[in-house]
């Protein structure tokens, strides 16, 4: 079977960025930002995004270039005899799976929420009656099911039209609009009568807030967000090297691919932080920010439905962008593994993911006695913490040693295939860095997120 090829370097970027921008740009960073003092957290998750982030991104994109396969089968055509660097690739397709788990039911909330707004359901709610609606929305599993189930049906529809036709025309339309509405709710919210000190807060590093929050949290928070915001590990970022040509070096597209990430989370602070001063509420709220406390911002706002409606489609289309890049691993690993066709891994996968959702659905209602870690914990909770602290960072840790040691594919090697092509290189004097402590910092967010549960 001929593997499919892009059509364009836009696609590819537009793919590969969209896979990154997802919840953790548009719902996390907003909040990390908020909790660990603004500005001064800005700068330290920008100087990780370069340090850690970007070096693994290339490596990811340069095993799936040089393999032209998805995870399951990359380490494997690479490897040497013998080895068994293939078995990560079982490690990293579970860990796609493990992460639509949820995923699909949050952008579900999303797509709920958006339906709220444009129906006027949170006009003249009280602050109370807004957190009833949430609550409400996470006691029906007939909501959840269903809008996690439109979710699904529509990710898994339009990769099976094809990656050219399907994921990649798509794509380009949701990240040209989410581009545009961003920018566009951002102009409005720092026009906003008291948004200016939203902006101080955001921008301004500040050292007593630094204090307060505790130096090494800030620290560890941005280098935790830095490295998960690029979903690196499982072979997501890697498939889009496997479609590409060897027309550009993937420092270069790296870089551009980061840069859009952070434009994406840069400016949805410009949107959130403004507001909340704005109506004097405090940005440092953690998760509920978002479902909680965001639409009464709307409704305190002339026009608000409309601005609320905007912002909670520009959610929608974040986190969808990465339902599409993840189902076609998905997709791309059954077609690797099975031989099967693109429409019957579609249609296999429609079912196993719909199936493999219902837990975390279930996980607010029906079996929300289950609590998996600890008082008040959920399904959900669970599965984010084996994705993000688990499979994402030994997953990066793999790529990162196979692609650096004698024991692996080598320096040499990844050297040579990621520069290939016009653009940024990666130098030789990388190499100690890259080897030595590189590895060490992803071991140390491993750890740290195994003793803080």
């Amino acid at each position: 079977m001929e593997r499919e090829k892009l059509g364009s370097r836009l696609g590819f970027i537009f793919l590969s960025a969209g896979c990154a921008i997802g919840i953790g740009n548009v719902w996390r960073f907003p909040y990390i930002a908020g909790m660990y003092g603004g500005g001064i957290f800005v700068l330290f998750y920008l100087f990780f995004l370069i340090i850690m982030g970007v070096p693994v991104m290339t490596m990811e994109f340069t095993v799936g270039r040089a393999s032209r396969k998805s995870i399951v089968k990359s380490f494997q055509e690479l490897e040497k005899p013998g080895q068994k660097w293939h078995l990560n690739g079982y490690l990293g397709m579970a860990g796609n799976y493990l992460l639509m788990m949820f995923y699909t039911t949050v952008t579900g909330w999303m797509l709920y929420y958006f339906y709220q707004m444009l129906t006027g359901k949170f006009q003249g709610k009280t602050t109370l009656q807004v957190e009833e609606m949430f609550q409400s929305m996470l006691a029906s599993p007939g909501i959840l099911g269903g809008s996690m189930l439109i979710i699904v049906i529509a990710g898994i529809f339009i990769c099976s039209m094809g990656l050219q036709k399907g994921v990649e025309r798509i794509t380009k339309v949701l990240m040209t609009l989410l581009l545009a509405i961003i920018v566009i709710l951002a102009i409005h919210s720092c026009t906003l009568k008291g948004g200016m000190e939203g902006l101080k807060f955001y921008l301004i590093p500040d050292l007593q807030r630094m204090k307060e929050a505790g130096g090494w949290e800030i620290v560890t928070a941005a280098m935790n967000q830095a490295f998960f915001t690029l979903s690196l590990g499982i072979g997501a970022m890697g498939i889009f090297g496997s479609y590409i040509d060897k027309t550009h070096s993937l420092l270069g597209e790296s870089v551009n691919i980061a840069i859009l990430d952070t434009f994406v989370a840069f400016v949805s602070g410009l949107i959130i932080f403004p507001s909340c001063f704005a109506f004097d509420i405090s940005p440092a709220q953690g998760p509920g920010l978002i479902f909680l406390t965001l639409p009464n911002v709307f409704n305190g706002m002339a026009g608000g439905r409309i601005w609320g409606t905007l912002f909670f489609i520009f959610m929608t289309f974040a986190a969808f962008s990465t339902i599409l890049a993840v189902f076609e691993n998905i997709i791309s690993c059954g077609m690797d593994l099975f031989q099967w066709s693109r429409k019957k891994s579609c249609l296999m996968n429609l079912a196993a993911i719909t199936f493999l959702s219902l837990p975390c659905v279930f996980g607010y209602n029906l079996w929300s006695a289950i609590q998996p870690l600890g008082d008040g914990s959920t399904i959900l909770d669970l599965e984010d913490f084996l994705v993000s602290n688990l499979i994402l960072p030994i997953g990066s840790l793999c790529y990162l040693l196979f692609c650096v040691t004698r024991l692996g594919w080598g320096f040499e090697n990844y050297q040579k295939e990621a520069n290939t092509g016009n653009g940024l290189k990666i130098p030789g004097w990388i190499r100690i860095y890259v080897t030595c402590f590189l590895p060490l910092m992803i071991l140390f967010l491993i750890i740290k997120g195994l003793l803080g549960k």
